[in-house]
């Protein structure tokens, strides 16, 4: 992995302007999460880092630099606690329907597709899948600010 170019934070007067890099979910079997990830959203590995107690795993695809850290601890046995404050990760698909019949066919269990409409316009059409471990995912259809 290649450290980020100077242009990735530039100096805007007396702050920094951050890069979104990565996002980071613990999973407890590290192959069953990566296959998940790339038979869902194409997702490879790029990276991979296996220590004595964990391994951490970087999945990306071509449409972009952003990664999901996969972090398994191997001594983990009982499943993580998503807290009250987790909420869900992002992806957009050009076609919800279309990806939610193919999430549907994998065994994913998507939810409906839903609108969302503000001021008499389509705001957002989106399903939610969760992961191997519960993570909760909102697939968004590439429209308006999701892009």
């Amino acid at each position: 992995m290649q450290p980020a170019p100077e242009s990735a934070v530039l100096d805007k007067g007396d702050h920094a302007v951050a890069k979104a890099i990565h996002t980071m979910i613990r999973v407890l079997d590290l192959d069953r999460s990566v296959d998940f990830y790339q038979r869902a959203f194409g997702l490879e590995v790029a990276d991979r880092f296996d220590f004595d107690d964990f391994t951490l795993a970087y999945l990306r695809n071509p449409e972009n630099d952003f990664e999901v850290e996969l972090t398994w601890n191997h001594d983990q046995e009982e499943a993580y606690s998503h807290g009250s404050g987790y909420g869900h990760v992002a992806m957009c698909v050009d076609d919800c329907a279309r990806e939610r019949a193919r999430f549907e066919a994998e065994g994913f269990d998507p939810g409906d597709v839903v609108e969302f409409h503000r001021e008499g316009s389509l705001m957002a059409r989106f399903f939610f899948v969760q992961d191997p471990d519960g993570y909760k995912i909102e697939v968004l259809e590439r429209h308006g600010r999701y892009q």
